[in-house]
């Protein structure tokens, strides 16, 4: 009895000298619950899952993020970012369009003409930086850029001119603006709702950027996409301001250069462009392409829509942000 009990006491004191290292690891290691706007494993939120994957297998000891998943399956990407700012969730990967009702000026963003490594030398991050302070939020960067969008109608609706006139359009506050200038009437849906909405022929088209088309088969129900493309997909990551300032130094310091570090390959987006316009051209999309002046119209609109509604939105920030983020 005395050897068996001797040999259950060696047995524990390894065991325990096992784990201490281990739960010591852990309990140091920061865990930040995440979440992203998009639905999981569709195209837009492809990169940022990615970048998670790496950051807990670099950040181990230091910080681990716990992804909770993406929109609308846990709930409307247009209230995930004021649930951040709430404490609920610590992060979330979204575009500035579904951000709107917390900063107006998120609306800019899809504007910008500089990348995010341009607006961290022009004092344009710093500016972004500030404003999502102010509502609770920490800017950690943009890890999506240069993917611009188009407009895509069904069957039947092929365009001549710049004109929507008489079509219905699904839109998002992205490009309500544009569309409806040029004459559309605008129709609010949720994502999922697009491919029944396009073929029973309640909306007539919808705005998405060139990538991600095929995450939800709307190569059945798209017939036609107009050149050129518009606006440029932005897709930032947020966290609450406090959980972020209660970070270690360490653990903020690490984020910070992994956000830098992903920023510096966005780049490479760019390169799926015209693989994914090729796909959509086999799968029986067809390119829609103005004259000249109308195309010069159908951009110079989307512009100028753009911009008229951040400066509407924010007559202080608006005009400051139209200087920074264009060239």
């Amino acid at each position: 009895m005395i050897v068996k009990l001797r040999r259950v006491i060696t047995i524990t004191a390894f065991a325990v000298g096992v784990m201490a290292p281990l739960q010591d690891v852990r309990a140091a290691e920061t865990v930040l619950t995440a979440v992203s706007g998009f639905p999981k494993g569709a195209a837009d939120s492809q990169r940022f899952e990615a970048w998670v994957e790496t950051l807990n297998e670099r950040g181990k000891g230091i910080v681990r993020i716990d992804y909770k998943g993406g929109a609308p399956a846990i709930g409307s990407p247009f209230q995930l970012t004021g649930r951040v700012a709430s404490g609920v969730f610590d992060m979330v990967s979204i575009t500035g369009a579904y951000y709107t009702n917390v900063l107006p000026e998120a609306d800019a963003f899809k504007l910008s003409e500089l990348s995010a490594q341009e607006l961290r030398q022009n004092g344009g991050y710093d500016y972004i930086a500030k404003l999502h302070a102010e509502k609770g939020l920490h800017y950690l960067g943009r890890h999506t850029e240069g993917i611009p969008f188009h407009l895509y109608l069904r069957d039947g609706q092929k365009l001549e001119k710049a004109d929507l006139s008489g079509l219905k359009i699904r839109v998002t506050p992205m490009y309500r603006n544009f569309f409806v200038s040029l004459g559309a009437t605008g129709q609010s849906a949720n994502v999922t709702e697009i491919y029944t909405l396009m073929e029973r022929g309640v909306v007539d088209g919808f705005g998405w950027p060139i990538q991600g088309i095929f995450d939800f088969s709307w190569e059945k129900v798209a017939r036609y996409r107009v050149e050129p493309g518009f606006y440029s997909a932005d897709i930032n990551v947020l966290l609450n301001k406090k959980k972020w300032d209660e970070l270690p130094p360490e653990a903020r310091d690490f984020l910070a250069r992994e956000m830098i570090a992903l920023e510096k390959t966005n780049a490479e987006l760019q390169q799926k462009n015209a693989s994914e316009k090729a796909r959509q051209d086999a799968a029986g999309i067809r390119a829609i392409r103005f004259s000249p002046a109308e195309e010069k119209k159908w951009l110079d609109t989307a512009k100028e829509a753009g911009w008229d509604g951040v400066i509407k939105a924010s007559p202080e920030h608006g005009p400051a942000l139209k200087k920074l983020l264009t060239k």
